[in-house]
């Protein structure tokens, strides 16, 4: 049976449970900031019933000396926590499964953390991993995350991970078999402005049916985090791992479905962003990027729930192209800017359509905050970040940067901003592709009109009949009659244009 959460039990409640639970047997390995992990159990009381071992490797000769020395030369890397789980769940079996592994369910729990600094000029985060049994002599899940501590005191930062490390080890022996919960449950007795939690994978035979893209998009979707990131092989990835130090080129769409203007748009906007005299080509990253709102936009309420495969098949397609699928909860683009220049000062590009520099000129979109347009483009455009535009076209008429008037008293700055090389129009485009949008493909797709394979790369048209995307309808054999089927109810999208609030 799905153990329901159990919101009403706090840190204290959840380790001397853990304690008094006859078969969980393990032991803790912390570096840094991570002590108050497994002091909550010897505090709960019962202890002894279940910690074989703690322990703290702090110096890095000694870490390297127990752990083996990473390929990342850093205390606080997954290559170090997975070494470290890979060691002490070793030294488990190896040392007590002969004398109780037929009646202990074993885990080995290791954290490595990096919290404030005494002058305060670091920003805390951590990995965290628990590898467990639920089953005497079984085969081992794993749970990995990444934590961002966000307190502005080192103490704080320290009892925050010790909550989080309790609310992990819980959730692996009592929520296992409702990920949701799992998830959710991380954050009992914590809030979102002080810990977010930006990247989370399940591995083991328990965990077979978990989707690991749909737990980094609950991340995002119930604010643990910001963005979330899958690489091209679709596993997901810590963001700083991926963007630390890098040249970031971002393209936002629906990609519903991705056609050929956005591989257009993407590769001479990325080329000419390799051509910028301050880029190092060889340290460049290119994403493209889904917005929770993007996700949502089959549905106009504002309730509205995320479809799941819908989801699930963009990002299919987006990977299978090679791309690294960015998600994420900013809907304006000074955000994005903002988030990323913390990860990167190194120079960045945003690839975008021609509608969308009429949305970021648009006052309205920024009368939450109190500077107005002015606030949002000094985020925006005071970090090293370029705009690339993609033309329009309207009426016959091929709508650029040239073409593009502001109002009135916004004009100098625009002027200012294209003279300060800010903005630029994408050159060299296909103009083949300007009469075609992203709604007129969807629903030559859905009405299957002979000749929409033609609007969208090959692999993406091969991948859309043979699992029925976007509306398509398959032929379903039913014995000496075919019939049609198709995934979904036929809802019109209007995409390549500014989202509305």
């Amino acid at each position: 049976m799905i153990a329901p959460q159990h919101t009403d039990i706090g840190t204290k409640q959840k380790a001397l449970a853990i304690n008094l639970d006859p078969p969980v047997y393990g032991s803790f390995a912390e570096i840094g900031a991570g002590q108050d992990v497994a002091a909550n159990f010897f505090k709960a009381g019962g202890s002894s019933g279940t910690i074989a071992k703690t322990m703290s490797a702090y110096d890095m000769t000694f870490s390297d000396a127990i752990y083996g020395v990473q390929q990342v030369r850093r205390y606080v890397s997954e290559q170090r926590l997975i070494s470290m789980l890979d060691h002490e769940y070793g030294l488990l079996i190896e040392r007590l499964a002969v004398q109780r592994g037929s009646t202990t369910t074993f885990f080995a729990f290791a954290d490595t953390v990096s919290a404030l600094n005494y002058q305060k000029t670091n920003e805390g985060h951590g990995w965290m991993g628990v590898r467990f049994q639920l089953d005497p002599n079984g085969v081992f899940n794993d749970v990995v995350l990444h934590v961002k501590l966000l307190d502005n005191d080192n103490n704080l930062q320290q009892q925050a991970v010790g909550v989080l490390g309790v609310n992990l080890i819980y959730a692996c022996f009592y929520y296992h078999d409702n990920p949701a919960v799992f998830l959710l449950s991380l954050m009992d007795e914590l809030s979102k402005d002080r810990i977010q939690i930006d990247m989370i994978r399940f591995e083991g035979p328990n965990f077979t049916k978990v989707d690991n893209r749909l737990m980094s998009l609950m991340l995002v979707k119930h604010g643990f985090s910001d963005v979330a990131v899958f690489g091209p092989d679709g596993k997901n990835l810590q963001p700083s791992e991926v963007l630390y130090k890098k040249h970031i080129v971002v393209i936002r769409g629906r990609f519903r479905p991705i056609i050929n203007v956005h591989l257009d748009m993407l590769s001479t906007g990325v080329k000419q962003f390799m051509q910028e005299p301050d880029v190092d080509k060889t340290q460049v990253v290119v994403a493209t990027e889904l917005t929770l709102q993007s996700l949502k936009e089959r549905n106009a309420t504002e309730t509205a729930e995320i479809d799941e495969k819908d989801f699930l098949d963009r990002v299919d397609i987006l990977c299978s192209l090679g791309q690294t699928v960015l998600i994420s909860n900013f809907h304006e683009y000074y955000k994005l800017v903002s988030y990323l220049s913390k990860i990167t000062k190194l120079k960045m590009g945003v690839v975008l359509g021609y509608p969308n520099l009429e949305y970021i000129f648009s006052e309205e979109h920024y009368q939450d905050l109190p500077g107005g347009i002015l606030e949002s483009f000094a985020t925006l455009f005071s970090r090293k970040v370029k705009l690339f535009i993609y033309p329009t076209l309207r009426d016959g008429v091929i709508y650029n940067c040239l073409k593009f008037n502001p109002p009135s008293h916004l004009i100098d700055l625009y002027r200012y901003l294209i003279a300060n090389n800010k903005i630029e129009d994408i050159r060299h485009y296909n103009e083949n592709n300007l009469h075609v949008q992203t709604d007129i493909v969807l629903q030559l797709i859905k009405q299957g009109v002979e000749g929409w394979e033609q609007y969208v790369p090959a692999e993406v048209a091969a991948m859309i009949k043979e699992r029925c995307l976007f509306g398509y309808h398959c032929p379903v054999s039913t014995g000496p009659e075919t019939v049609t089927a198709n995934n979904e109810d036929s809802v019109a999208e209007v995409a390549d244009t500014p989202v509305k609030k």
